[in-house]
């Protein structure tokens, strides 16, 4: 395979990439904006219901 064709190829490789980080990003920050419409008003809670440790 000659440089070029490689060259290339890595170089469709990496468009590839980073259109795919671009688009989760994109999706992601549409979620986020979605989510907090509807948990604008909601109060987070722990994600673990362990009481606080007591000392002894």
């Amino acid at each position: 395979m000659p440089v070029g064709e490689m060259g290339a190829f890595l170089l469709f490789l990496m468009i590839v990439f980073l259109f795919g980080k671009l688009w989760f990003h994109f999706i992601e920050a549409i979620l986020r904006r979605i989510k907090k419409l509807f948990t604008h008003y909601k109060k987070t809670s722990a994600w673990h219901p362990l009481s606080p440790d007591k000392e002894d």
